[in-house]
């Protein structure tokens, strides 16, 4: 479900969860795209064959990938209106506790932590995601996004 709030009231919802996303599958194929745009080949992502005698029995996502996968998902929860530019500013932490295995099944869990204004009329908005798997008790992620959102 989408939160909507308007750029004006963004500070009501500091504090608020902003709930789930629906589930995302993360295919090989997926993963491979990923290898090939970063450079990051690395067969624990890419060698199914090789992946299936290495730690985890199969490929995993790059931490990266996973990470990367927060904006979009990120976009689903929260619609933010009279904005004209949204601006991913940067990360105060991020933590990859579990790996994202080959067609399993993720989410984004969000909350934001502050909102601040900025100058030339923005707002910095701080928030704590969970990137979840699909039946593991350990999140494949956890990060605290930073953005800006000018009017």
């Amino acid at each position: 479900m989408t939160t909507t709030v308007h750029f004006d009231d963004l500070a009501s919802l500091v504090g608020q969860p902003l709930g789930a996303t629906e589930w995302m599958t993360i295919s090989q194929d997926r993963i491979n795209t990923f290898a090939d745009a970063t450079g990051d080949p690395q067969w624990i992502h890419v060698d199914p064959e090789r992946a299936k005698t290495g730690p985890f029995g199969t490929t995993i996502a790059h931490g990266y990938l996973t990470l990367s996968l927060i904006v979009p998902l990120f976009v689903d929860l929260l619609e933010v209106q009279g904005v004209t530019t949204k601006l991913n500013y940067g990360l105060n932490k991020v933590r990859f506790p579990a790996p994202v295995k080959v067609d399993s099944r993720i989410r984004l869990v969000a909350q934001l932590t502050d909102v601040k204004e900025v100058g030339g009329g923005g707002k910095e908005l701080t928030w704590a995601g969970t990137v979840e798997i699909e039946g593991s008790d350990k999140p494949a992620c956890v990060a605290e996004p930073v953005y800006r959102f000018y009017p």
